[in-house]
């Protein structure tokens, strides 16, 4: 049963207080950082973005989309990426769309409230994507445990795992820090899923792993598959609760593009 509102109001005030707090002494922090140090060249990989990909060697695009070739770099990276199935057992992650298609989300963490919210965005098609063949898929960075609770906790239809090592981030150049975490929107997003009955997960959530890598990293959502390298569409958040229209996903859902 949800709390009452005034209860989820004054906690999530709370919350917001204490975001604001951290993220004032993090940015007086990063400003004094930036007056000793030189700026950092732009990198593109990590720029946050929503891209259509035909494949890793293809340059054809669909009318109205932006589109990049994968390199090749990314494509080998992603060729050593692993994650674990709810029993703990390493799967590579090309091996999730290999023979299939897949919509695969990422969470921002297994104990995020919005990430539960996301997990139900996408559940809501699944039957769609069900009749077209394709999978739908969510990873977390964390451990097998947590996704196991995740699963449990949301009752996904789809197939959880968990990437332990967040190299699957890496790979996709998925943005982090704390200037994406509490942002004005995710803040008013956080309310608005809190008055829905999404619950955050404070246990997964204050759990080492969390704390110190993925409590403020950023997900993102891509289509892929059947092939190893046939990326077909990739959207990165650039803040927490950065949900990309559901048309987008569907309409990479249904291409006919192979590798």
């Amino acid at each position: 049963m949800a709390a009452p509102l005034f209860t989820t109001a004054r906690n999530y005030r709370s919350i917001f207080v204490f975001a604001g707090s951290t993220y004032r002494n993090s940015l007086h922090q990063n400003l004094s950082f930036s007056v000793k140090f030189k700026p950092r060249p732009f990198n593109f990989s990590s720029h946050p973005s929503r891209l259509i990909i035909i494949s890793a060697k293809s340059t054809s695009t669909p009318t109205g989309t932006e589109s990049h070739v994968a390199s090749e770099e990314a494509i080998n990276v992603l060729e050593n990426v692993e994650v674990c199935d709810l029993g703990g057992k390493a799967v590579p992650i090309s091996d999730l769309w290999k023979d299939r298609r897949a919509v695969v989300a990422f969470a921002r963490h297994f104990g995020c409230v919005l990430c539960r919210k996301r997990a139900d965005y996408l559940a809501a098609f699944k039957d769609k994507m069900d009749d077209s063949g394709v999978a739908l898929v969510l990873i977390g960075p964390g451990s097998a445990d947590q996704a196991k609770t995740f699963a449990a906790q949301t009752k996904f239809k789809g197939e959880v795992y968990a990437d332990p090592s967040h190299a699957s981030y890496e790979a996709f150049g998925f943005v982090s820090g704390i200037s994406t975490t509490f942002t004005p929107k995710a803040g008013l997003k956080t309310l608005q899923a809190y008055m829905e009955g999404y619950r955050q997960n404070w246990g997964i959530s204050f759990e080492k792993d969390t704390r110190e890598r993925g409590g403020w990293q950023q997900g993102g959502i891509i289509v892929a598959g059947p092939g190893k390298t046939n990326i077909l569409y990739i959207h990165k958040d650039k803040e927490a609760g950065d949900e990309p229209p559901i048309e987008e996903i569907l309409k990479a859902c249904y291409s006919q593009t192979t590798p």
